[in-house]
């Protein structure tokens, strides 16, 4: 059948005006709900049709235990992280033994954020996590400003420090076979890093899903093997050669700076980031009241555990000043004790490190894809291929914001961008969450409710985490403070108002016709529950007066990994309250 569609209304706004005069032949189908995270993606509870998860029964029989729910709990939270933070976290505290306490705090704050998360994950049972939390309770405009600082600062200052990363980690590997000049190092790091960006990149303009779904299981391995691998090692040196390099004095020198300490807390809270995995399956938890809160304290205790052993068994070999000097401890630290095999360690996480750089840039381009299609940003955004259903547009988008983020600081300074942006959410969820206890409001019927005191001394720990670095350390807070502003004043000029100024129109228009050229795509469009992609051979055709339109498969897979960010937005058409493009 042949539908037009209304010039008047506000989804004609995603279409040049060539779109809107020619009768369009529309394909209906199923609304694409945008990939969340890997978190919520590899949960058994989530449906990949429609943006509400359904609640649904089943026999507890075919439901996880408690065994179950703490194995999700360990494989979602242990990732990257913890190959990248050690000397992060080493250079703001300054001691070893100051070291390890914070990251026994760290696991204190996520113990007491997952019970947080369950009541929300289990009163708002709506795909989208801290958005949808916060449009829950009406207050769009910071959900959107915090939408705005995901796609533009938190998703590719996180595909940066991932980068970064691997070049350090090649580049300590190369180092045990060639003579690498400390002049050229940063250089050919930043090369390395941004070869294996847009190495990944390419692998996503093709969706090579099938490639990354058997690489997720090399990943895997290489996260076991390497966790595996250092803390053998480290207790072999202490317990058979004595060997106790960095904890003599394991208080001496710690520094009490309240602003590096919240920095250092931010690089732990990033190893631990994945305590929220089972907010999306409470309903395939039995007695989810008695299993999920002990699921998570054992999974966190066991995260714990091997997080403090793999730090002990770098300070058992390697001294404080030699940690801090590098990133890449890992790769410092097989040199020292693998002898022949000192490449493993190195070739292991970067396998890892690749896993885990594909699964943050197709997280962070399907969230802008997502809310281009919403309406949220400009429709270029929204462009897909029609051959693999691949959004070119904002994986691209992405990868460029990822390389001039990279220049903006070092690894530590990242960190502190992403983080800061990342907790400054979480502070308004938490302040949804009380305002809905307190004013009472209608939530699921099968919500899980905690005690009141943990809400509040969370608040309070995310508070700190928020306030001290505005204060101390304003330089990491600034850019996110910045764009939360740019983000404010976006959703008042463009979002509120019906129409928007001409001038934004056409620029929107050109910027879609650029795309489609450029990239061999073009808009996904939804509205009212449908999905539509239209589909054309030249950009004649595109500008013509009819334009075919093919289906977009509903089936897409995120790769099974650990993610750091875990504010994917979607939302459902109709009740979303905020205005289309």
């Amino acid at each position: 059948m042949r539908v037009r569609i209304d010039p008047n209304s506000l989804f004609s706004r995603l279409l040049p005006k060539a779109f809107i005069e020619a009768p369009i032949p529309v394909a209906f189908t199923f609304v694409l709900s945008p990939p969340i995270s890997d978190s919520a993606i590899s949960s058994p509870n989530y449906t990949f049709k429609g943006s509400r998860q359904a609640p649904h029964t089943m026999e507890d029989h075919h439901k996880m235990g408690y065994l179950g729910a703490t194995s999700y709990v360990v494989g979602n939270v242990i990732g990257s992280g913890i190959f990248i933070t050690p000397a992060s976290i080493l250079r703001f505290a300054n001691s070893s033994g100051l070291s390890l306490l914070i990251w026994l705090g760290c696991a204190f704050i996520a113990i007491l954020g997952s019970i947080c998360y369950i009541e929300l994950g289990t009163s708002i049972r709506e795909a989208g996590c801290d958005f949808a939390y916060i449009c829950y309770v009406k207050w769009h405009s910071i959900a959107f400003a915090f939408m705005w600082v995901s796609v533009l600062m938190t998703y590719p200052a996180t595909i940066a420090i991932i980068s970064e990363t691997f070049g350090q980690y090649l580049i300590e590997g190369l180092r045990q076979v060639y003579d690498i000049d400390d002049y050229w190092a940063p250089i050919a790091q930043k090369l390395f890093g941004f070869s294996l960006l847009w190495l990944v990149t390419w692998m996503n303009f093709f969706s090579l899903n099938k490639f990354a779904a058997r690489f997720q299981i090399m990943a895997t391995f290489a996260k076991l093997a390497s966790c595996a691998l250092i803390i053998f090692t480290g207790f072999y040196f202490y317990l058979f050669k004595g060997w106790n390099e960095g904890l003599s004095e394991p208080m001496k020198h710690s520094n009490t700076n309240l602003g590096d300490l919240v920095m250092a807390f931010y690089g732990g809270l990033w190893a631990f980031s994945g305590w929220d995995i089972l907010n999306y399956g409470a309903g395939e938890i039995s007695k989810p009241k008695k299993n999920m809160p002990l699921a998570l304290l054992s999974g966190i205790l066991l995260v714990t555990v091997v997080y403090l052993s793999i730090n002990i068994s770098y300070f058992i070999v390697l001294d404080v000043d030699t940690i801090k000097s590098s990133n890449a401890v890992a790769a410092l630290f097989s040199q020292k004790t693998l002898g022949a095999f000192a490449y493993a360690i190195p070739f292991l996480i970067g396998v890892l490190l690749v896993g885990s750089l594909n699964s943050n840039l197709f997280s962070g381009s399907r969230y802008m894809f997502a809310a281009a299609k919403q309406g949220h940003l400009p429709t270029c955004f929204s462009c897909v291929n029609a051959e693999n259903d691949s959004p070119r547009v904002a994986v691209f988008a992405q990868s460029a914001l990822a390389m001039a983020i990279s220049f903006v600081g070092d690894l530590d300074a990242l960190i502190g961008y992403v983080m800061f942006g990342f907790w400054a959410q979480r502070l308004f969820t938490l302040v949804a969450l009380l305002l809905i206890r307190h004013k009472r409001i209608p939530v699921h019927p099968e919500a899980i409710r905690m005690p009141l005191w943990v809400i509040y001394v969370f608040l309070g720990v995310t508070v700190v985490l928020v306030i001290i670095p505005i204060v101390q350390e304003f330089q990491v807070t600034a850019m996110g403070i910045f764009l939360c502003f740019i983000g404010f004043g976006f959703y008042f000029l463009f979002i509120t108002p019906e129409k928007l100024p001409p001038v934004l129109v056409l620029l929107n228009e050109k910027c879609l016709l650029l795309s489609a050229i450029v990239f061999d795509a073009l808009p996904d469009l939804k509205n009212s529950g449908s999905t539509q992609i239209v589909t054309s051979d030249s950009q004649q055709a595109l500008l013509g007066s009819r334009a075919s339109q093919s289906r977009l498969s509903s089936d897409e897979s995120v790769p099974d990994l650990h993610s750091d960010e875990k504010n994917i937005m979607i939302r459902n058409g109709s009740s979303s309250g905020l205005r289309m493009w």
